[in-house]
């Protein structure tokens, strides 16, 4: 078994102190305790005590250790009460009214984007919102297979979603799959690590080859109508978040890769009024 499966692969254990929870994170950074201790500004003496049990974090060495180690929101709250301390970030749901300024912002770059597809999904990748161009894309899919939660990923690789009409699906495929691996691998979240497992167990072609040196990105290459759409795709996320669900949330916008994708765009939406 290789290192990327592996990693992917393996059970995370349950910590229950936040000496042991700070021990995985750092490893799982590969960071020694020298590192993180001059990272923090802190004693590797220190660093070592609290990692064992023989001394007591403060809230705010815990949230320093929690950011020098890129610990995900929703894990620095687990680092919290396992110091004894109460939850430091909320999770709303995005129609909670605090985060109305979110919603807002999420709708404008959905509807600026068109005549682009684009849609938003949350850690799991499950969608959360689409623009109008995202549902000509999928026309013919089983409506079973667009139910809620609707999982962007196992769209892609599902024998009867888009994967028959994907032109370079070994590619496309070995792509999202290193994206969601980075995801286990800097998260350590179960359900990202089987979601992972579940799609590699799909039958998807490998990867040919190194790609051409001509391409400056990898494109989504979906059969459509008789030809080929083309698109390439880039992911926002919120730059400063403080709010779990806006800190996990992630947009992904298409742009036409070729003239005749762009083409084809312009006449759905005018079509589409």
């Amino acid at each position: 078994m290789n290192a990327h499966a592996s990693a992917a692969q393996a059970v995370p254990s349950q910590p229950v102190h936040i000496g042991d929870h700070l021990r995985e994170w750092r490893q799982r950074r590969r960071m020694s305790q020298l590192d993180l201790a001059g990272e923090a500004e802190i004693s590797a003496r220190h660093l070592s005590f609290v990692e064992t049990g023989r001394a007591a974090p403060s809230r705010e060495m815990v949230l320093r250790l929690a950011e020098r180690l890129d610990v995900p929101l929703r894990e620095r709250n687990v680092l919290l009460v396992a110091a004894g301390f109460a939850p430091a970030f909320p999770q709303r749901p995005l129609e909670d009214p605090a985060l109305k300024s979110a919603r807002q912002a999420i709708d404008l770059v959905l509807r600026a984007h068109e005549p682009n597809p684009a849609l938003a999904y949350d850690r799991h990748w499950n969608l959360v919102t689409a623009n109008r161009m995202v549902a000509p894309l999928l026309a013919g899919v089983p409506e079973r297979l667009l139910s809620q939660p609707f999982n962007v990923l196992r769209l892609a690789f599902h024998p009867e979603g888009l994967a028959p009409r994907t032109v370079n699906l070994a590619e496309w495929c070995a792509h999202l799959l290193e994206r969601l691996h980075r995801q286990c691998e800097a998260t350590a979240d179960p359900e990202l690590i089987k979601l992972y497992n579940d799609l590699k167990s799909y039958p998807i072609p490998a990867r040919a080859g190194p790609l051409s040196s001509d391409n400056v990105a990898i494109p989504f290459k979906l059969r459509h109508d008789g030809g080929i759409l083309s698109f390439f795709s880039a992911t926002m996320v919120f730059g400063t978040p403080v709010d779990i669900t806006l800190s996990e949330l992630a947009l992904e916008t298409f742009f036409p890769a070729d003239e005749r994708t762009a083409a084809w765009l312009k006449q759905t939406a005018a079509n589409m009024g």
